[in-house]
């Protein structure tokens, strides 16, 4: 990828959303907390190993990264070619931009979830405006050398669920079986940049709760791996299946789970095209499993890129267009009425003009498990 040209185009379809809304700056933040810190490698090329990082960009003017002092060595700063700055208090010099620059609206990616308390409170006075979904629909089109980067990561995940599969057996511990992927993802260059976790149940059907992976948990029956990882080029994705044993019958609720999962499959490559709306998608890939009684218990699916969960949202009532080149994970999280019963899988989806375009190659069934 080159990088200048990467950032140049990033900078500019920004800029023209902050032109939208009359901004004289936007501040990028992120942290290390996974899922978090991609807005600022976005920005700037640079990764977040460890403590937090701004990146500034002027309306009119170069950006810079602006870092606490204490996080000088922990990261490649050679990866950017922004401007750095290490202070105390980030918010401060920020702060002090803004009054030398003679900003007044200023808008925030990540001011409810990311940006610390102290500099929130040292940019007081400046007219902060909420701007993450715009940020995110600014960045939610892929470039080629980003869609280069997401089938590379979608490589990498899809081999990784494979993997779960072909060690998953009955008996077997979740934290086990996970390690065997996990030693995959982090050989083909995730790093940490990983959030797996499973759904597990006994018999026939697996429970809603998500769980981290523990030694002291034996799996048996059904179970549902949901596998997130972001390659080198740290673009998050989401490819799984459910893994079942050879001796287990998925329970009648299950099955019919299965169902709704198959039309929804089918629905996605219809209904996922440049000009349908996020209201449309979720009325059609939904349908099945409403039609059956069932509910949705997470967001049906949503943008995904360096950041793992990104606006649009696929819901009911979100009305915005997706257009070309979009990437979106899909994952409806079906619950029976007994509250107990769960199927989840996951996909990542292009958006065409034609429909939609699932970039793994896994079967939409229940695996089972592979005989020894």
């Amino acid at each position: 990828m080159d990088l200048a040209a990467e950032l140049e185009r990033r900078h500019r379809n920004v800029r023209a959303a902050m032109e939208a809304h009359e901004l004289d700056a936007l501040i990028v933040a992120g942290s290390e907390y996974t899922g978090f810190e991609g807005a600022v490698t976005y920005m700037s090329g640079f990764q977040i190993v460890h403590r937090y990082a701004y990146v500034v960009l002027p309306a009119d003017g170069d950006a810079s990264v602006v870092f606490p002092a204490e996080a000088r060595y922990v990261g490649e700063h050679g990866t950017t070619a922004l401007e750095q700055v290490f202070h105390p208090r980030p918010g401060e010099h920020m702060a002090e931009q803004a009054r030398a620059e003679g900003w007044r609206r200023v808008g925030v990616f990540g001011l409810d979830y990311i940006m610390a308390v102290r500099d929130y409170q040292s940019l007081d006075g400046l007219e902060l405006v909420p701007f993450d979904v715009e940020f995110d629909l600014a960045r939610a089109v892929k470039s080629e050398a980003e869609l280069e980067s997401v089938r590379d990561s979608v490589r990498i995940n899809q081999r990784g669920f494979e993997i779960w599969h072909e060690h998953y057996a009955p008996g077997k511990t979740a934290a086990e079986v996970m390690a065997a992927a996990e030693e995959w993802f982090v050989a083909e260059g995730c790093g940490r940049l990983t959030m797996n976790m499973v759904l597990t149940g006994t018999d026939g059907f697996a429970r809603p709760e998500f769980k981290i992976a523990r030694s002291d948990e034996v799996l048996s029956g059904l179970v549902l791996p949901s596998l997130e990882v972001a390659g080198p080029g740290m673009h998050w994705v989401e490819v799984s299946r459910a893994v079942c044993g050879a001796d287990v019958e998925p329970s009648d609720d299950t099955k019919r789970m299965m169902e709704a999962y198959t039309e929804y499959f089918e629905a996605a490559r219809e209904v996922m095209h440049a000009g349908a709306s996020c209201h449309e998608v979720h009325m059609a890939v939904s349908r099945g499993f409403h039609e059956r009684g069932y509910h949705l218990g997470h967001v049906t699916g949503h943008s995904i890129g360096m950041t793992m969960i990104e606006f649009p949202k696929v819901g009911e009532g979100v009305e915005i267009e997706l257009q070309e080149n979009m990437v979106l994970s899909m994952h409806p999280h079906a619950i029976a009425e007994n509250g107990v019963d769960c199927l989840y899988m996951q996909d990542t989806w292009l958006v065409t003009p034609t429909g939609g375009v699932p970039l793994a190659d896994l079967a939409m069934e229940i695996w089972v498990e592979k005989a020894s």
